[in-house]
C-alpha cells in the first residue's frame, strides 16, 4: 500500500529519509491535501529505471516482430560461423 504523507513531514529529513529506506515503493507527499512530489530511496530508483529500460527494450523488439523484421536464427548463425571460420 503506497505511503502517503504532508509536504511539512520533509521538515524532519532523518525520519523521511528512514522511512524511504525502509519502503519498497515510492512515497507520496501532498500539499494542501493535493499530490505534489514523490520520493524514494535510491535501491527503488535504480531498480524501477532498470524495468524501464528493459520493457521500452522489449517494446521496440515486439514491434520488430510484428513488422516482420527478424531473421531466422538458423541461418544467421550459420552465415556467422563461416565467416569467422567456426
Amino acid at each position: 500500500m503506497p505511503q502517503i504523507i504532508p509536504i511539512k513531514a520533509l521538515k524532519d529529513t532523518s525520519g523521511v529519509s528512514e522511512l524511504c529506506q525502509n519502503s519498497a515503493e515510492p512515497i507520496f507527499i501532498t500539499k494542501n491535501g493535493y499530490g505534489s512530489m514523490v520520493i524514494m530511496s535510491m535501491e527503488i530508483y535504480e531498480k524501477t529505471m532498470l524495468l524501464q529500460d528493459v520493457f521500452a527494450k522489449l517494446d521496440v523488439a515486439e514491434r520488430e516482430i510484428s513488422d516482420g523484421k527478424t531473421k531466422n536464427a538458423r541461418n544467421a548463425l550459420q552465415k556467422q560461423r563461416q565467416k569467422h571460420g567456426i
